[in-house]
Protein backbone atom coordinates (compact mmCIF):
# COMPACT_ATOMS: atom_id res chain seq x y z
CA UNK A 1 0.00 0.00 0.00
CA UNK A 2 1.23 3.46 -0.89
CA UNK A 3 0.27 6.86 0.48
CA UNK A 4 -1.64 7.83 -2.66
CA UNK A 5 -3.78 4.69 -2.34
CA UNK A 6 -5.13 5.66 1.09
CA UNK A 7 -8.71 6.92 1.20
CA UNK A 8 -11.44 7.35 3.79
CA UNK A 9 -14.36 4.92 3.99
CA UNK A 10 -17.25 5.84 1.69
CA UNK A 11 -19.70 8.13 3.55
CA UNK A 12 -17.26 8.82 6.43
CA UNK A 13 -16.60 12.44 5.42
CA UNK A 14 -19.79 14.33 4.54
CA UNK A 15 -19.42 17.46 2.42
CA UNK A 16 -20.64 20.61 4.14
CA UNK A 17 -23.75 22.42 2.92
CA UNK A 18 -22.83 25.56 0.96
CA UNK A 19 -25.53 28.08 1.80
CA UNK A 20 -26.81 30.79 -0.56
CA UNK A 21 -25.41 29.26 -3.77
CA UNK A 22 -28.49 29.22 -6.03
CA UNK A 23 -31.89 27.51 -6.15
CA UNK A 24 -30.49 24.14 -7.27
CA UNK A 25 -28.58 23.70 -4.01
CA UNK A 26 -31.69 23.43 -1.83
CA UNK A 27 -30.36 26.25 0.40
CA UNK A 28 -30.30 29.13 -2.06
CA UNK A 29 -31.93 32.58 -2.15
CA UNK A 30 -32.66 33.25 1.59
CA UNK A 31 -30.12 30.67 2.75
CA UNK A 32 -32.50 29.02 5.23
CA UNK A 33 -33.08 32.24 7.15
CA UNK A 34 -36.71 32.86 6.15
CA UNK A 35 -37.98 36.20 4.91
CA UNK A 36 -36.94 39.57 6.37
CA UNK A 37 -36.82 40.34 10.09
CA UNK A 38 -34.02 40.72 12.61
CA UNK A 39 -32.84 37.11 12.46
CA UNK A 40 -32.47 37.16 8.68
CA UNK A 41 -29.83 39.88 8.96
CA UNK A 42 -26.19 39.48 9.93
CA UNK A 43 -24.83 40.53 13.32
CA UNK A 44 -27.75 39.33 15.45
CA UNK A 45 -27.22 38.16 19.01
CA UNK A 46 -30.39 37.76 21.03
CA UNK A 47 -29.59 35.06 23.59
CA UNK A 48 -32.09 34.99 26.43
CA UNK A 49 -34.47 37.35 24.60
CA UNK A 50 -38.03 36.02 24.53
CA UNK A 51 -39.81 38.51 22.27
CA UNK A 52 -40.61 40.97 25.04
CA UNK A 53 -41.86 38.31 27.45
CA UNK A 54 -39.98 38.37 30.75
CA UNK A 55 -36.97 36.08 30.12
CA UNK A 56 -36.58 32.87 32.12
CA UNK A 57 -33.44 34.02 33.90
CA UNK A 58 -35.36 37.04 35.21
CA UNK A 59 -38.46 35.06 36.19
CA UNK A 60 -36.57 32.61 38.43
CA UNK A 61 -35.87 33.54 42.07
CA UNK A 62 -32.32 34.45 42.99
CA UNK A 63 -30.76 32.77 46.04
CA UNK A 64 -27.58 33.07 48.00
CA UNK A 65 -24.75 35.53 48.24
CA UNK A 66 -21.27 35.64 46.73
CA UNK A 67 -18.86 37.35 49.08
CA UNK A 68 -16.74 39.72 46.96
CA UNK A 69 -13.71 39.64 49.28
CA UNK A 70 -13.70 35.94 50.19
CA UNK A 71 -10.35 34.22 50.65
CA UNK A 72 -9.24 31.50 48.27
CA UNK A 73 -6.80 28.96 49.67
CA UNK A 74 -4.56 26.55 47.80
CA UNK A 75 -5.45 23.12 49.17
CA UNK A 76 -2.86 20.41 49.94
CA UNK A 77 -3.55 16.92 51.26
CA UNK A 78 -1.25 15.27 53.81
CA UNK A 79 -0.92 12.21 51.58
CA UNK A 80 0.68 14.34 48.85
CA UNK A 81 3.10 15.97 51.30
CA UNK A 82 4.11 12.44 52.39
CA UNK A 83 4.73 11.41 48.75
CA UNK A 84 6.83 14.51 48.02
CA UNK A 85 8.97 13.93 51.14
CA UNK A 86 9.53 10.27 50.16
CA UNK A 87 10.43 11.31 46.60
CA UNK A 88 12.96 13.81 47.96
CA UNK A 89 11.21 16.85 46.49
CA UNK A 90 10.56 18.23 49.98
CA UNK A 91 13.19 18.37 52.72
CA UNK A 92 11.73 16.52 55.72
CA UNK A 93 14.46 17.74 58.08
CA UNK A 94 13.72 21.45 57.65
CA UNK A 95 10.41 23.12 58.47
CA UNK A 96 7.97 22.86 55.58
CA UNK A 97 6.73 26.38 54.82
CA UNK A 98 4.39 27.65 52.13
CA UNK A 99 7.38 28.82 50.06
CA UNK A 100 8.88 25.32 50.25
CA UNK A 101 5.61 23.79 49.02
CA UNK A 102 5.53 26.17 46.04
CA UNK A 103 9.22 25.59 45.24
CA UNK A 104 8.74 21.80 45.29
CA UNK A 105 5.90 22.07 42.75
CA UNK A 106 3.27 20.63 45.10
CA UNK A 107 1.33 23.91 44.96
CA UNK A 108 1.28 26.16 41.92
CA UNK A 109 0.68 29.43 43.77
CA UNK A 110 -0.11 30.50 47.32
CA UNK A 111 -3.29 32.51 46.59
CA UNK A 112 -4.45 33.81 50.02
CA UNK A 113 -2.52 31.05 51.76
CA UNK A 114 -2.18 27.28 51.80
CA UNK A 115 -4.60 25.06 53.70
CA UNK A 116 -3.70 21.49 54.69
CA UNK A 117 -6.34 18.75 54.71
CA UNK A 118 -6.06 15.26 56.19
CA UNK A 119 -6.70 13.11 53.09
CA UNK A 120 -4.25 10.26 52.51
CA UNK A 121 -1.83 8.25 54.63
CA UNK A 122 0.62 10.27 56.68
CA UNK A 123 3.39 9.01 58.97
CA UNK A 124 6.32 11.41 58.44
CA UNK A 125 7.61 13.40 61.42
CA UNK A 126 7.45 16.90 59.93
CA UNK A 127 7.20 20.50 61.10
CA UNK A 128 4.69 22.25 58.84
CA UNK A 129 3.87 25.98 58.87
CA UNK A 130 0.84 27.01 56.80
CA UNK A 131 -1.99 29.56 56.78
CA UNK A 132 -4.73 27.04 57.55
CA UNK A 133 -5.37 23.41 58.42
CA UNK A 134 -8.32 21.19 59.24
CA UNK A 135 -8.59 19.79 62.77
CA UNK A 136 -8.15 16.24 61.49
CA UNK A 137 -4.96 17.29 59.64
CA UNK A 138 -3.49 18.79 62.82
CA UNK A 139 -4.34 15.58 64.73
CA UNK A 140 -2.79 13.37 62.00
CA UNK A 141 0.49 15.34 61.99
CA UNK A 142 0.74 15.34 65.80
CA UNK A 143 -0.08 11.61 65.89
CA UNK A 144 2.87 11.01 63.52
CA UNK A 145 5.12 12.93 65.93
CA UNK A 146 5.37 16.21 64.03
CA UNK A 147 3.86 19.64 64.48
CA UNK A 148 1.49 21.67 62.31
CA UNK A 149 1.64 25.40 63.05
CA UNK A 150 -1.17 27.56 61.72
CA UNK A 151 0.13 31.08 61.16
CA UNK A 152 -3.27 32.75 60.72
CA UNK A 153 -5.86 31.64 63.29
CA UNK A 154 -8.81 33.13 61.39
CA UNK A 155 -8.17 30.87 58.40
CA UNK A 156 -7.90 27.71 60.50
CA UNK A 157 -11.65 27.52 61.28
Amino acid sequence: MKLHELSDNPGAAKKRMRIGRGPGSGKGKMGGRGIKGQKSRSGVAINGYEGGQMPLYQRLPKRGFNKPNRKAFAVVNLGLIQKFVEAGKLDGAAAITEDALVASGLVRRKLDGIRVLAKGDFNAKLNIEVTGASKSAVEAVEKAGGSLKVTNAAAAE
